[in-house]
C-alpha cells in the first residue's frame, strides 16, 4: 500500500472503526464461549435478557433528531421488541430500568448503535444454533437473532455507506470510535454478569 491509501482507509470511519474495535469483537467470542449461550435453555433466556438490555440502551439513543436525521431508516432497527416477546416466551421477565446511554450524546452515540447494528451479522450464526439446538424461530423465543426483512447485508451496507458519506471531523471521528468501545464495554459487562442478570 501507498501513503495515499493508507491515508483514505485512516480516513475512513467505518475502517477505522472495524481497525480500532477488532480486539473488542475477538473479546466478546471469548465471553460468549464463557458464557455457554446453547448449552442450556436457561442460559440462552440469559443471553436473550442480555440483548434485550442492550438494545434498550441503543433505541434510547434513536430519540435524538441528529440520530434521526442521519439515520433516516430506525424503524426497521432495533430489536427490543423482539427480545421482550422472546423472553415472554421464555418466562423472563426483565426487572431493571437502568439505562446505561442517558448521559450518552451525538455522534459519540452512533459508536454504540455501530455494536448494535454489526452484532446483526453475527446473530445469523446464532439464529441458526437456536434453531437447531432448541427449535426456536422468528416466532418464538428467536425473534431478536432473525434477520431483517430486507436481510441483514443490505441493511448493514446501508448504515456503513450513512456513516462514510456524513463527512465527521477527525475529532467527531473520535467521539464515534469512543462510542463504540463504550458500546462493546458495556454488552461485556452484561454478558460477563449473565447469570446474574435478572
Amino acid at each position: 500500500m501507498n501513503t495515499s491509501t493508507d491515508k483514505v482507509i485512516l480516513e475512513n470511519l467505518m475502517a477505522r472503526l472495524k481497525q480500532e474495535t477488532s480486539s473488542e469483537h475477538d473479546r466478546m467470542e471469548v465471553l460468549m464461549q464463557q458464557a455457554g449461550v446453547f448449552e442450556s435453555k436457561e442460559n440462552y433466556a440469559q443471553f436473550t435478557l442480555s440483548q434485550y438490555y442492550f438494545q434498550k440502551d441503543v433505541e434510547h439513543l434513536y430519540l435524538d433528531p441528529k440520530v434521526q436525521q442521519l439515520i433516516p431508516d430506525l424503524d426497521v432497527r432495533g430489536r427490543s421488541e423482539a427480545a421482550l416477546q422472546d423472553l415472554k416466551d421464555l418466562n423472563v421477565e426483565p426487572q431493571q430500568q437502568l439505562i446505561a446511554t442517558e448521559m450518552i450524546k451525538f455522534p459519540e452515540s452512533l459508536g454504540w448503535i455501530y455494536v448494535s447494528e454489526g452484532s446483526t451479522l453475527g446473530a445469523a450464526f446464532l439464529f441458526k444454533e437456536a434453531q437447531a439446538k432448541f427449535g426456536f424461530n422468528v416466532e418464538f423465543a428467536a425473534r431478536n437473532l432473525a434477520a431483517y426483512p430486507e436481510g441483514r447485508a443490505v441493511v448493514w451496507k446501508r448504515f456503513k455507506q450513512t456513516l462514510d458519506e456524513a463527512n465527521f471531523t477527525e475529532q467527531e471521528k473520535n467521539e464515534v470510535i469512543k462510542g463504540a468501545l463504550n458500546g462493546f464495554n458495556r454488552f461485556g459487562t452484561l454478558l460477563e454478569d449473565l447469570k446474574n442478570l435478572k
